[in-house]
């Protein structure tokens, strides 16, 4: 977990914290050039109670550049 995972999780209480990973693992960031998905907690992230999608530019590990990312809920 990253530091602002572990941070927000112990601040609120377990049950938000547990719904908070399930809705980050939920969401799912696709490379738009070779189409390698993680999951938004996988990368580190929080993405909880959102809507929409959402671009991102980040490493991809398929690829190994940088590159655009689109952002979904699975």
């Amino acid at each position: 977990m990253s530091f602002v995972q572990r941070l927000l999780t112990a601040m609120v209480p377990r049950s938000w914290a547990a719904s908070m990973e399930a809705e980050s693992r939920a969401w799912m960031a696709r490379c738009e050039s070779c189409g390698t998905e993680r999951s938004v907690w996988d990368l580190g992230g929080i993405r909880w109670k959102a809507a929409g999608d959402h671009l991102l530019w980040l490493k991809c590990p398929g690829c190994g550049r940088g590159r655009r990312h689109r952002l979904r809920k699975a």
